[in-house]
């Protein structure tokens, strides 16, 4: 976002600062190949730690690259149910480990069998974090596990409960949570400096093409074990032109872009908020516009939290279309405090503004190299506290983003031309950025007569039993048929 833009973004909002002074049943219960826990004697930092690369898709060449002799590791195994990764990854790992060539294995459990592994980084499709982190944990493996932790609410806490079980230790990829830039504006911001916290904003303004739409049933590709690929999931006829990617857009294994970049700007909207309590509500609305293909997730979404009375909002926007006055893809955050705003346009960045829009400070630092080098460091010291990413906090942020789903696909569809002036009731923030979606639609040219949206149905959230109050059809949507052997359990 330009200065310029964001000093008009800035000030659209500044007159909303005086508002803001306001046991899941019948579930899967199976465990698989539950293992002995394994005692870790930390290791020092001249000993060597072994690592397996799960999931060979483009996040995993940040896990290569840190994983090797620079930090006295050893990549060991990568792995993939797609035999057509296995080159690339051997190769990259074979440079990062000075020569020495791992081994490439379909079957993430050949891993979890082999008792010198020390430490597994889980970088494969959503559906599939949950239980490879649990499966790591209970064969004794401390993990690094991209984001988001869980495909569903409800696995996100078994992860949570195993690695407390098993004192595994178990980071969660919210890289900037470890970046210098972004930890020093949080704590001016939890200092006072701003004043009190009114609205913190995750905006998710990155454009995303139409994937396509095909006739029928695609093809599996030969290199493919789609038994394993699929894991948890239905092994259902493939619906896509791109097999790999866009299953980010399909609900069995992906969670939209709230899910995809969106969680980054949930999870530091939530830690701006200074809180570690759960929202009382959420609603949420949005569709999928612009395009007609096979993707099911909705590419246009807002989802406001509610906190209780006296406590700051959180809202995400999300926008699958351009957003043309935006020139970093607008992904960014924006905390709206009584003194001023604080602007996360970065992974490293951020910066203080006063309430006429002017510069106070501006905070920079950091890269991915120190996330992966905290959980690295835990790893040998085995002091969980120092994590600057624990799977708990990834379980907080990421309960968000299927609290907002949720709401979602229990709404009603409703023709935005006709859409009620107040679909946020008593949220004037909320109505606001609806107004900027409207706009953003008639600025795509996305006829509004045309377009139906969701308005999502407002759920009641009970922190203690995280689960929906009285409402029995969205805590189904808690958890997922599992198909077997791929079962997350319901309890731990």
């Amino acid at each position: 976002m330009t200065h310029l833009n964001r000093r008009a973004f800035l000030k659209s909002t500044s007159g909303l600062l005086a508002l803001a002074a306001l046991d899941l049943a019948n579930l899967h219960c199976d465990v698989h190949r539950e293992q002995p826990t394994i005692a870790r004697v930390p290791k020092g930092p001249n000993e060597r730690l072994n690592v397996a690369v799960i999931g060979l898709g483009g996040r995993s060449g940040a896990h290569l690259n840190k994983f090797g002799v620079q930090n006295n590791c050893r990549i060991t195994y990568v792995c993939d149910p797609d035999s057509a990764t296995a080159k690339s990854a051997i190769d990259r790992a074979r440079s990062a480990n000075g020569g020495v060539e791992p081994r490439f294995v379909s079957d993430l459990r050949r891993i979890f069998d082999d008792r010198n592994v020390d430490l597994v980084t889980i970088a494969t499709c959503n559906h599939w974090h949950s239980l490879a982190s649990i499966w790591a944990m209970q064969a004794g493996k401390d993990v690094y596990v991209e984001k988001p932790v869980s495909h569903n609410l409800s696995e996100g806490r078994r992860v949570v409960q195993v690695a407390e079980r098993t004192q595994r230790v178990c980071q969660h990829g919210s890289q900037m949570r470890s970046n210098p830039g972004v930890t020093e504006a949080m704590a001016f911001l939890h200092e006072g400096n701003l004043g009190k916290v009114l609205v913190s904003r995750g905006l998710c303004y990155k454009p995303r093409p139409s994937i396509g739409k095909v006739a029928g049933p695609q093809p599996i590709p030969s290199t493919v074990d789609y038994n394993l690929w699929c894991g948890p999931a239905p092994t259902a006829p493939v619906m896509r032109t791109k097999f790999h990617y866009d299953w980010h857009w399909n609900w069995q294994t992906g969670n939209g872009d709230i899910g995809n970049q969106g969680i980054h700007e949930i999870d530091l909207a939530r830690w701006a908020l200074g809180t570690n309590a759960m929202p009382k509500s959420v609603l949420s609305v949005g569709g999928r516009f612009g395009y007609v293909d096979d993707g099911q997730t909705p590419n246009t979404q807002i989802a406001a939290f509610d906190y209780g009375p006296g406590h700051p909002r959180l809202i995400v926007e999300v926008r699958g279309l351009k957003t043309s006055v935006y020139d970093s893809n607008g992904v960014e955050n924006v905390v709206a405090c009584e003194k001023g705003f604080l602007v996360i346009p970065s992974y490293t960045s951020a910066i203080a503004y006063d309430r006429d829009s002017n510069i106070g400070r501006v905070f920079d630092g950091g890269d991915d190299a120190n996330h992966f080098n905290n959980f690295l460091d835990v790893v040998r010291s085995r002091r969980v506290q120092d994590l600057n990413a624990p799977v708990l906090e990834g379980h907080r942020s990421c309960a968000l983003l299927h609290m907002a789903n949720i709401s979602y696909h229990l709404g009603t569809a409703t023709p935005l031309a006709t859409r009620p002036n107040d679909v946020f009731v008593n949220d004037a923030d909320a109505n606001r950025a609806m107004e900027r979606m409207r706009q953003h639609l008639v600025d795509n040219e996305v006829p509004l007569s045309e377009a139906d949206f969701m308005i999502g149905r407002r759920l009641s959230f009970d922190e203690g039993t995280e689960t929906f109050v009285n409402d029995d059809e969205a805590n189904r949507m808690l958890t997922r048929v599992y198909r077997a052997p791929f079962v997350v359990p319901a309890s731990v």
